[in-house]
């Protein structure tokens, strides 16, 4: 199964399960073990695992569910189980409508799909869009948006973010803004990164990958804002990410700002070939 679904970050310590504390898998796999009278509960694989109070609008994940249980849902959710439908997928609704109930109003399925053969939530993805969101206005965020914008207390110029936003772009080694993890890669390949302030004032980031590493959009943001309100020059971004270590310079932006906007497939027949090439270790192209 399929599930489109987003979330209000805020009170959660991130996408995965841990031990002892709220998360977004751990909520929504719980809603499904209950549903469906599955112990243990069925597993997630999500398309990009988000930090503590980072939100999502388009998120995706997959679980392998016995059509069995599904089946014994619909039949405990209907008096008369021969009227119900044949196809797995039109038994959907009804699981679809017991989440709805279940699940907490911080988390949200938006669409529940029986997925294409060969689709992987995180290994079958072209590419993942974030957005973050920031606002230089000098009295303060809306309160109504304080969950989801960060306020910056200096001016920001929007070219200088886009000049040095500009210097990032493409194929790179990102290890300057990532949490190494052993085993793992920190080449990635940054598509679009630039800046647009609204008509209300507030500044959008739109950062489009193939994939992510570790905190790699928050460092990358936090190191433009540093250029976008004058503490530091335009090229500096460029220069830290040449030099490929971590900077003590770059700040993280806090997580409240981010939220995961898409994650974008190919065509139902080109997932299992993603799957496969994504999966492999990447190396620089030099």
């Amino acid at each position: 199964m399929r599930l489109d679904l987003g979330y209000d970050g805020t009170e959660f310590s991130g996408w995965a399960v841990q031990p002892g504390r709220r998360t977004v898998q751990g909520e929504i796999e719980a809603a499904l073990g209950r549903i469906l009278r599955l112990d243990p509960a069925p597993a997630l694989t999500v398309a990009g695992r988000t930090d503590a109070g980072v939100h999502a609008r388009g998120q995706v994940a997959h679980a392998d569910l016995p059509v069995a249980a599904v089946e014994a849902m619909n039949r405990n959710r209907r008096k008369d189980a021969e009227a119900e439908p044949a196809g797995i997928a039109e038994r959907l609704p009804g699981l679809f409508r017991s989440l709805a109930g279940v699940l907490p109003p911080d988390v949200r399925v938006h669409r529940l799909s029986v997925a294409p053969e060969g689709f992987d939530a995180r290994f079958s993805a072209l590419s993942r869009r974030y957005v973050y969101r920031v606002s230089d206005a000098p009295g303060g965020v809306d309160p109504l948006r304080r969950r989801e914008v960060l306020w910056h207390p200096r001016p920001l110029d929007t070219a200088r973010l886009n000049a040095a936003a500009a210097r990032l772009l493409g194929e790179h080694d990102f290890a300057a803004f990532c949490k190494q993890r052993e085993g793992a890669t920190t080449i990635r390949e940054l598509q679009r990164l630039d800046w647009v302030r609204g008509a209300d004032g507030i500044l959008a980031a739109t950062v489009v990958a193939d994939a992510f590493c570790h905190s790699m959009v928050r460092a990358l943001v936090g190191s433009l804002l540093a250029a976008g309100d004058g503490r530091r020059e335009v090229a500096w971004p460029g220069e830290v990410l040449a030099h490929a270590v971590r900077d003590s310079g770059v700040h993280v932006a806090p997580a409240h700002g981010l939220c995961l906007e898409e994650v974008r497939y190919p065509a139902p027949a080109d997932l299992a070939r993603r799957a496969t090439l994504t999966r492999r270790v990447r190396t620089l192209h030099l």
